[in-house]
């Protein structure tokens, strides 16, 4: 509880005790207005201020002008009729107490986004002269190398170049599974070195690294407001000033009329106090409070399960979603290529990978990457006369061999016959000096939360999961045909995703909203047209975390069906909360316009409406059983 809250709690237990206790001194008249102004005053003195200020810059209709006014009249037909002051000082104090609730719910949620914040890391320690001296992650340059102690948070994205360590990554993605690292392992800030000491190779700057870009789409989540949020700040704007001066008419029309056509008494106290009642009950301060509070909650409790929504319109979009296109490698699969069979012709495997192995070995492209880690614990012979061949292969003279590794395309060119092998996985031909002597098959395997995530999209109610990717038709088929995908379209360029993402925007039904989950740099043109973009934090791309709407921070498939729940659980409160404040004031506008409702309802009507809504709202909070 902050201070803040701790001083309202106190004003509001006093103002109680006060109230209480001075129904109980037999005094009437001016002492009794005296006395019953001291609790009124404790429990109500900011409100007035507001009011006062909201006159003075000429922008009084809002709930604190609704409530001096309503209160500051009903103290004066006490004082004339010499009658109950409960009522005002009751306004006030339930008004204040739906406040602190309202206020509770508000840290409640922000406390979870704040242990993000608590990821932000005070220092980077750099190595001068033998020891280790703390210095400002901003002024560390890319490709310096920072030592990290037990304990500490990681500062900066980059590599681990020394060392062995746990991390504990639950701040970033909201699982409770410590990760193990090693040399040559990626590591994200924000994490929390858990045992060894560990030495890391900047790759970003400290504007650039994980933690920071975090930070940013937290701070920011709350600028970008929904519909529903946007209609209940319109519609207060309008629905205040038309309630003031209703209610003026209810106190003033209905005595002239009774005066002036019907030559009957005004009874202008009568009427006053039914304007006073209507204006109580009018308040909005159930929707202008509870709705932000709702989708504020709702990006709060996504936050602690390890899924970052930038804002509050996207969340509502998300619950309207119907279909949900992926890319494969690396969102559905987890990018990483391994050697998983080797089928040699006159050499042994072991022989036939390392002339493999050898001749790839100065190439970045991933397929390359995966034979130099399969053979990581070999010693390769030098390659000479490397000629790299754009979308076929490599062809490298080793140990005076002609080597070529490459796709059936680099076999062909060269006049090498070979066999079409029908295989989910990528197949490396390899030729030594004209001659095939057999293929390596290299394959992405799928993440092992992907089936599950797609079972429980379907009971989501999502009609329709489409894959795109560049690989060739059979791996497609495979994987689609795994994961029970409905639609997928294969070997397709940057531009033919987003050619076939416009296809499908085109053909969504109406209401219902298109979301695309992908992590690399060719899936940002594709992730900025679909209604909402999902990418993947951990390994994904900057231009990709950086043009989509939500981000998954473990880059698990799973988390998509559930930053689907938890869109709709939100929005389901957020339209509990409007019918519910809507038709309880509707009702009690009429009872109040009639004289059938009295100050006492029209408390509960705006207060007791406004914490229910409130308690309503904090349910966006508790996730687990989504």
């Amino acid at each position: 509880m902050t201070k803040k809250q701790k001083k309202n709690l106190i004003r509001i237990i006093i103002s109680s005790v006060i109230m209480l206790l001075f129904l109980f001194i037999p005094v009437s008249g001016i002492i009794r207005f005296i006395l019953f102004l001291i609790p009124y005053l404790i429990i109500g003195y900011d409100i007035l201020i507001k009011a006062g200020k909201g006159i003075i810059n000429l922008q009084p209709f809002d709930e604190c002008f609704l409530m001096s006014i309503a209160t500051i009249g009903a103290l004066v037909i006490a004082v004339i009729t010499d009658g109950d002051y409960i009522e005002a000082i009751a306004v006030m104090l339930f008004y204040q107490i739906g406040e602190w609730f309202q206020s509770y719910a508000v840290g409640k949620s922000r406390k979870n986004i704040s242990q993000l914040m608590d990821i932000r890391p005070d220092y980077a320690n750099i190595e001068e002269n033998g020891e280790l001296v703390k210095a400002d992650p901003d002024d560390i340059e890319k490709g310096t190398i920072i030592t990290v102690l037990p304990g500490e948070k990681v500062p900066i994205d980059g590599i681990v170049v020394e060392g062995r360590s746990v991390l504990d990554t639950a701040a970033l993605t909201g699982e409770s599974l410590p990760r193990e690292v090693r040399e040559g392992d990626i590591i994200i800030s924000g994490c929390i070195n858990k045992s060894g000491m560990l030495k890391i190779e900047t790759t970003k700057e400290f504007e650039e690294s994980t933690v920071s870009k975090i930070l940013d789409l937290v701070e920011n989540a709350s600028s970008r407001k929904s519909r529903s949020e946007n209609f209940i700040t319109k519609f207060a704007a309008v629905y205040t000033p038309v309630v003031v001066f209703s209610a003026l008419a209810l106190a003033v029309l209905p005595p002239l009329f009774n005066m002036i056509i019907l030559s009957k008494p005004a009874e202008w106290f009568s009427w006053i106090y039914r304007a006073l009642t209507f204006l109580v009950i009018s308040c909005p301060c159930a929707l202008v409070i509870s709705i932000p509070l709702s989708f504020f909650a709702g990006i709060g409790g996504a936050s602690r399960q390890g899924i970052l929504v930038k804002g509050s319109n996207y969340l509502e979009q998300l619950s309207k979603a119907g279909i949900v296109v992926f890319d494969k490698t690396g969102t559905l699969t987890k990018g990483v290529f391994e050697v998983t069979e080797i089928k040699a012709k006159g050499l042994t495997d072991k022989e036939l990978i390392r002339y493999a192995a050898a001749a790839e070995q100065y190439s970045n492209h991933p397929i390359a990457q995966s034979l130099k880690k399969y053979t990581e614990n070999t010693d390769l012979p030098q390659a000479e006369d490397i000629e790299e061949i754009a979308g076929q292969g490599i062809i490298a003279n080793v140990c005076g061999k002609k080597i070529c590794a490459g796709n059936k395309k680099l076999m062909k060119s060269l006049g090498i016959d070979t066999k079409e092998i029908e295989t989910a996985g990528t197949v490396i031909y390899v030729a030594i000096n004209g001659v095939y002597h057999g293929e390596i098959i290299i394959s992405d395997s799928i993440k092992e939360g992907t089936g599950p995530a797609l079972n429980d999209l379907k009971k989501c109610g999502i009609r329709q999961t489409v894959m795109l990717t560049g690989d060739n038709n059979t791996i497609a088929e495979s994987v689609a045909s795994e994961l029970g995908i409905s639609s997928v379209f294969s070997e397709l360029l940057p531009s033919d995703k987003v050619e076939k993402t416009e296809e499908l925007l085109n053909s969504k039904r109406k209401g219902e909203t298109l979301v695309f989950a992908g992590d690399g740099v060719n899936d940002a043109p594709v992730l900025s047209i679909a209604d909402i973009g999902i990418s993947m934090g951990a390994m994904g791309s900057d231009a990709a975390i950086e043009a989509s709407d939500v981000v998954l921070m473990d880059d698990d498939p799973g988390k998509i069906p559930k930053a689907i729940k938890i869109s709709k659980k939100c929005m389901r409160i957020v339209n509990q909360n409007i019918w519910f404040s809507i038709g309880v004031k509707v009702l009690c506008l009429i009872l109040g316009a009639l004289g059938i409702a009295n100050m006492w309802i029209a408390i509960f009507a705006d207060v007791g409406v406004m914490v229910i809504a409130v308690l309503n709202s904090i349910r966006c909070l508790f996730l687990k059983n989504l």
